[in-house]
């Protein structure tokens, strides 16, 4: 009579079926949710041939964006996405602004934004005490214009 470790033979490999199941869930995942990571409002930058921030403190910028239709967003704050009145994202920028007064404050407009809607953008970040305000904007493309 065979003794009980006689019975089973022993299994010398790996089930990866398991793991592969795994592999592909976790896949799905980043697949759904990698688009969502993007942030910010969705503008389409101007082009310019300025050179980028040299110093790049270790904190991020103040970032107001100006869409199409005029809307305010600013990057900080519960809800990026919605778009905020000036006495709201002048409050918030004076308060970050007294914290950290080295904190960088730009500007994110729409080509298509009218300069009036740009300037109001710069005055309600005055208003909060920014005393440098810069632009985020594309850089020109390399091609060469044909002449």
């Amino acid at each position: 009579m065979p003794t009980p470790l006689q019975k089973r033979k022993l299994m010398g490999e790996i089930n990866v079926v398991p793991y592969i199941d795994v592999m592909l869930v976790l896949l799905v995942i980043f697949m759904v949710t990698a688009p969502l990571l993007t942030q910010g409002v969705k503008v389409e930058l101007p082009k310019a041939g300025a050179e980028p921030i040299a110093e790049v403190p270790d904190h991020p910028p103040l970032i107001v964006s100006v869409d199409v239709a005029g809307n305010l967003y600013l990057n900080t704050g519960d809800d990026e996405d919605s778009p905020k009145s000036g006495k709201v994202i002048t409050a918030h920028v004076a308060a970050v602004l007294r914290n950290r007064p080295e904190t960088p404050v730009l500007v994110k407009a729409d080509r298509a934004v009218a300069y009036g809607n740009v300037v109001g953008a710069m005055v309600v970040l005055q208003q909060a005490g920014a005393e440098t305000v810069g632009f985020i904007t594309d850089p020109l493309d390399t091609y060469p214009v044909p002449e």
